[in-house]
């Protein structure tokens, strides 16, 4: 192994706080590319004028190469060096922003965003695992990880803050300049901050595998995301099922390899295994509920977008807030506590919102998601150092890829699952309400979803029909239906989890050697 040591011991010392923040500041840039585009979209048509095919893959071809390149950039960082790697990708990220923000066809654009999301999917995993080589400390590296996870979650938010100021007084393409100086920085400062780790003994990487792993993840991810987007197509379970064929020859594969892409070891190991299906599943219950959460103030409660937004400002502040405070719960608690109250919290927060969603009051959905916010954060943070903190050290770079990939399937999944289940509750509760006044175009739109309700409405005129309120009860009640499934969902995993904690015989005071 090739390890730098933190200059203080067991503790940090200011080289390794400042590279923790050059780290986290690289991974808000690499956030905020996966949503910096919403408002630029406008201008991007305009100037490009892009099909509506090449429209989509705009917005989603660099979603699609981070999941697809995870795993892979991950388990490199593993065999030539993740500081090596992380590096390689800031600079290929650059001159891919470069390429995008002056990109004159809507091809250029989108075979610079595939190439953003390949370098995109060196950040991730390896800024995770080089923050357990900085850290040796768990009540450090507990901090630290909530560090890292408040700028990865500020990245999603910021994203269309700086586009939308940036695009008031510059070109489209000023979204992507403004990813070069921090990759230019980390190019400067992370030979000099940053430890370099590798495992000499993990083998070449297995091209096949490489090949067989896209084709698992990206028909997974695109029939899911699609399917959440513009909903049930013919060609979306085909995807799926594609890449679950290619997912189960990629699992025999690595279990004939004396050095796989992913060690299937590493699900043996049970604390690895809990942590990360509560990660999938916490971010699978938590993207499907916010989905939810901003219809319902722009559809029910009748707010315009900006006005939804700020209503959403409190519990935008509570999970900031704990992104940056979980650490002392983790501390004090110890980490399998913490998640296991986490997880109770976020039942609690889910059967509230359940609640606030049936009686359709909006301040109980906001308050609700304050208390999402306060149980979810820890769990996320917590379960993310449990996955890389139970790896074996030199598996921390793909134990990081796995905890992140597992993120995207778990945000993908939840809107599209919970997403179709509230449509089938909307569409069959829609059976009952008399629409006979309406033409059959006028019908349909109304009851197959509360937004073509809600512009049908406005198409009438300024009068709310009768059926527009039976329509908004009908959208609140697969929105509650929903939460009181992930709050039952939730409580049966803190249960089942605890077991397996238990039996694991966790010895917590040993993740710090990590």
């Amino acid at each position: 192994m090739q390890e730098t040591e933190p200059t203080t011991g067991d503790h940090a010392g200011r080289r390794e706080w400042i590279g923790l923040y050059v780290l986290s500041i690289a991974c808000l840039v690499y956030s905020m590319d996966l949503s910096v585009l919403f408002l630029a979209m406008p201008a991007i048509v305009t100037d490009l004028d892009p099909s509506a095919s090449e429209l989509l893959w705009i917005n989603d071809i660099y979603g699609f190469m981070v999941a697809g390149f995870l795993v892979t950039m991950g388990t490199l960082g593993d065999r030539i060096g993740r500081r090596r790697v992380l590096l390689a990708g800031a600079f290929a990220f650059g001159i891919a922003s470069a390429l995008a923000a002056f990109s004159s066809t809507a091809q250029q654009l989108i075979a610079s965003r595939a190439l953003l999301g390949i370098a995109g999917a060196t950040i991730a995993p390896s800024t995770l695992s080089l923050i357990v080589n900085l850290f040796k400390d768990e009540g450090e590296r507990n901090r630290a990880i909530g560090i890292w996870g408040t700028a990865f979650a500020l990245g999603g938010l910021v994203g269309p803050l700086i586009g939308g100021f940036l695009l008031q007084y510059f070109h489209w393409g000023s979204v992507f300049l403004i990813n070069i100086p921090v990759m230019l920085a980390l190019l400067v400062v992370g030979p000099l901050l940053l430890p370099e780790y590798k495992n000499d003994d993990g083998g070449s990487l297995d091209l096949v595998s490489v090949l067989l792993s896209l084709a698992t993840v990206l028909p997974i991810i695109y029939g899911f995301k699609h399917m959440a987007a513009y909903g049930f197509e013919a060609d979306q379970p085909v995807a799926i099922v594609i890449g679950l064929v290619f997912g189960y020859v990629f699992i025999r594969r690595q279990e004939t390899l004396a050095h796989p892409l992913i060690d299937l070891q590493l699900f043996r190991i049970p604390a690895f295994t809990a942590s990360l299906a509560v990660n999938l599943a916490g971010v699978f219950f938590i993207f499907g509920i916010f989905l939810y959460q901003n219809l319902f103030l722009q559809l029910v409660a009748g707010l315009s977008p900006l006005e939804a937004a700020i209503w959403s400002v409190p519990s935008s502040m509570v999970f900031t807030i704990m992104s940056l405070q979980s650490y002392r719960f983790t501390n004090r608690l110890g980490p399998i506590r913490t998640v296991l109250i986490g997880v109770v919290i976020n039942a609690a927060g889910a059967a509230a919102m359940a609640l606030a969603a049936y009686f359709e009051t909006m301040i109980g959905v906001l308050g609700a998601s304050m208390v999402l916010a306060l149980g979810f954060v820890p769990v996320i943070l917590t379960t993310t150092g449990l996955i890389v903190g139970t790896a074996p050290p030199e598996r921390a770079g793909s134990a990081s890829a796995l905890s992140e990939t597992s993120a995207e399937f778990g945000g993908a999944l939840g809107i599209a699952v919970l997403g179709s289940l509230g449509t089938v509750i909307y569409r069959m509760t829609m059976a009952g309400v008399d629409l006979s006044g309406l033409s059959p175009q006028q019908a349909e739109a109304a009851s197959a979803t509360l937004a073509g309700a809600v512009e049908t409405a406005k198409a009438l005129g300024p009068d709310a029909p009768a059926w527009l309120d039976p329509a908004r009860t009908a959208f609140s009640l697969g929105f509650a239906a929903c939460c009181a499934i992930a709050a039952l969902t939730l409580l049966a995993l803190a249960v089942i989890a605890r077991r397996i904690y238990a039996r694991a015989h966790i010895d917590e005071s040993a993740l710090s050697a990590h």
